[in-house]
C-alpha cells in the first residue's frame, strides 16, 4: 500500500475511534441519569446522542460495505477501534437495559392510574330511578400499549 493509503486509513480510523468514544461517553451519562431514576436529565442530550448515533451508523455502513478502506491502517490502531468498539456495545447494552426498566415503570403507572381512575368511576347504569338514561362521565381514559 501506498504512504498516503496508509494515512488516509489510519485517520479514517482514529476519527472512528473519536466518534464511537464520544457516543458511548454520551449514551453514558444517559444511563446513569435513568438508572437515578432521572429520566429529565437524559433529555438534555437527547438530540446530540441522537446525531452522533446517526453519525455513527452512517460510518459503520460505509466501513462494512468497503471494509479495505481500513486495511491500511496500523494494526495498532485498528486494535484501538475495536476495543472502543467493545466498549460501546457494552454501554449500549446498559443503556438499553436502563430503558427498559423506565419503559416498565412509566407503563406500570399509567395501567395503575388508569385502573384507579376507573374504580373512582364505578360501574355505570343505563337509567336511572327516573326511567331516563344516566348521563355518563364524558372523561375518558384509555392505555394504548403502541406509545
Amino acid at each position: 500500500m501506498t504512504g498516503t493509503a496508509a494515512l488516509n486509513a489510519t485517520a479514517r480510523v482514529r476519527q472512528l475511534i473519536d466518534l464511537t468514544e464520544r457516543l458511548t461517553a454520551s449514551l453514558g451519562v444517559e444511563a446513569e441519569a435513568f438508572e437515578a431514576h432521572r429520566p429529565q436529565d437524559a433529555a438534555a442530550s437527547l438530540a446530540g446522542t441522537q446525531d452522533l448515533a446517526n453519525a455513527y451508523r452512517r460510518e459503520s455502513a460505509q466501513v462494512k460495505a468497503d471494509p479495505g478502506t481500513l486495511a491500511a491502517a496500523p494494526a495498532k490502531e485498528r486494535a484501538a477501534l475495536i476495543r472502543v468498539t467493545q466498549a460501546f456495545e457494552a454501554i449500549l447494552t446498559r443503556h438499553s437495559r436502563a430503558i427498559e426498566a423506565a419503559r416498565i415503570i412509566s407503563e406500570g403507572l399509567v395501567k395503575t392510574i388508569a385502573a384507579e381512575v376507573a374504580t373512582q368511576r364505578g360501574n355505570p347504569s343505563a337509567y336511572g330511578a327516573s326511567g331516563r338514561a344516566n348521563t355518563g362521565d364524558s372523561r375518558a381514559v384509555a392505555f394504548n400499549r403502541t406509545a
